[in-house]
């Protein structure tokens, strides 16, 4: 398998952008939106169309949705071999087995060797008709193909579907698989743990449920819990407040006790 080339943010995008998706003779304006959607939300916008049934069509903008760009650039054209004019490299997308196609690598593969092409050369991501695929013709005019792991049983993916797959493959092959990461917030300190620990001894006496002469593990555990939470700075907070809020409650109980005369029992 060709090792993935290591790109910054901005080179990965600059690779994506010379992948051109190209979709032979769809006969579905609606698999057209859809597969420009595919493209555009893994950063792809290249799409041309060769000998498509319709278009442009109300269909294929429909189900574009935001990525109606993608359909105001595609280009038509009559014939595949206009369509890989001026391509290093195309891989023929097919899901049926071919006496003919030689080595048929996987979608992952095929990916990691797209992206390492585009580095130098432009590169063709191609797929056929929404009833056959691409014929054996079709193929022989592609420099490679590769195939989407699937359900041998039921192999057949939708066109836009399969364009999908392809683009997050070669997403990720360019950039690696990022994600956004979720806000980071101030992590406790020990001597805020620590701190916490006290309050926490100092209130749970009070409540009668830690016997100070007897206090067995409890401190401990706490101990380890608070450590294992990896709590945060403002969680730490939060909790010193909920202890200072039962304190309030324990001190106007004593005093409602005294006036009352009557003696708080103590658990044994």
């Amino acid at each position: 398998m060709t090792p993935r080339v290591e790109t910054s943010p901005r080179d990965g995008q600059a690779l994506l952008e010379r992948l051109r998706v190209v979709l032979v003779r769809p006969s579905l304006p609606a698999n057209i939106g859809a597969a420009a959607r595919a493209m555009h939300t893994m950063g792809l916008a290249r799409l041309v169309l060769v000998d498509p049934a319709r278009f442009p069509d109300a269909d294929a903008i429909a189900l574009a949705r935001g990525a109606t760009a993608v359909l105001d650039t595609a280009r038509v054209v009559p014939t595949l071999a206009a369509a890989l004019a001026g391509t290093q490299s195309s891989i023929g997308f097919s899901a049926r087995p071919r006496a003919l196609a030689g080595r048929v690598q996987t979608v992952r593969a095929a990916a990691a060797a797209a992206i390492g092409d585009a580095t130098s050369a432009e590169v063709a991501l191609v797929f056929g008709t929404e009833m056959s695929g691409l014929s054996n013709n079709d193929l022989a005019q592609c420099t490679s193909v590769a195939t989407i792991a699937a359900n041998p049983d039921y192999s057949s993916l939708n066109l836009a579907a399969a364009v999908q797959i392809v683009a997050w493959e070669m997403r990720v092959a360019a950039l690696g698989d990022r994600v956004w990461d979720a806000p980071r917030f101030a992590v406790a300190t020990h001597d805020d743990i620590a701190t916490l620990l006290d309050h926490a001894e100092r209130t749970l006496i009070a409540l009668r449920f830690l016997d100070p002469r007897r206090p067995r593990r409890l401190l401990p555990r706490l101990r380890r819990l608070f450590a294992r939470a990896g709590l945060e700075r403002e969680e730490v907070n939060i909790l010193r407040g909920i202890l200072s809020r039962i304190d309030e409650l324990i001190e106007r109980d004593l005093v409602s006790f005294e006036l009352t005369g009557v003696i708080l029992p103590r658990h044994a």
